[in-house]
């Protein structure tokens, strides 16, 4: 064991929302489903705040249209949707890797969550990567010491997208080695070379979520 710390996870409402709007993106919930608050809330084990939200902050992405606050209806997905999605992660994580550098952030979280993925992943431990790869986001927007940055970042949280041809150890694997290059570049206080790994990583990410629409 490293004696590594617990990870930090995103609050309720983005963790739902990320996993609709990646169960929307996959197409596992086809466009025109109808979701009700109480058995998303339920198929997810959360309860009906947290969801409520999370049909919000999906409407204003054009994934939901809501119902009387009760149902939302799903909107489904374009190429153009999915394309700017990630347009809009890639420049926005890519400026918050620039400024953890620019301000000499205390690294120490995002290498932690390296850490903890690494020891997992070397016994191949790919269950809980999903958390990791989460933890490891959410600490670069936190100490990229922007507050707005991080909290628009939450909301437009999406997950692990894992092209169709791939396993989920093999997408872990991949997705760890990309999350050590750009900690590298972190380290090193490179603020370009962070950026443009981030950048390649969610650029990467789309490719993938793009294998699910073509």
């Amino acid at each position: 064991m490293l004696g590594l710390k617990p990870i930090k996870l995103l609050p309720a409402r983005e963790r739902v929302a990320s996993a609709l709007r990646k169960a929307i993106i996959s197409k596992s919930i086809p466009e025109g489903a109808e979701l009700t608050l109480e058995n998303t809330a339920q198929e997810l084990g959360v309860s009906v705040t947290p969801v409520r939200e999370a049909f919000q902050i999906l409407a204003r992405d054009g994934l939901l249209e809501v119902k009387q606050n009760k149902c939302a209806i799903v909107l489904g997905v374009t190429e153009k949707t999915i394309r700017e999605h990630y347009q809009l992660r890639a420049a926005l994580e890519g400026t918050a890797c620039m400024l953890c550098c620019q301000n000499n952030a205390d690294l120490s979280k995002i290498k932690n969550c390296v850490d903890t993925a690494e020891e997992a992943l070397s016994l191949q431990q790919a269950g809980n990567y999903t958390d990791y790869n989460q933890s490891f986001h959410f600490e670069i927007w936190e100490a990229s010491g922007n507050e707005k940055m991080r909290n628009l970042l939450s909301e437009l949280w999406n997950g692990l997208s894992v092209g169709v041809e791939m396993s989920e150890l093999d997408y872990a694997l991949n997705s760890q080695s990309e999350h050590k290059k750009i900690y590298a570049a972190l380290e090193a206080r490179d603020a370009l070379e962070a950026r443009a790994e981030m950048e390649k990583h969610i650029y990467r990410s789309m490719d993938d979520a793009l294998t699910y629409y073509l």
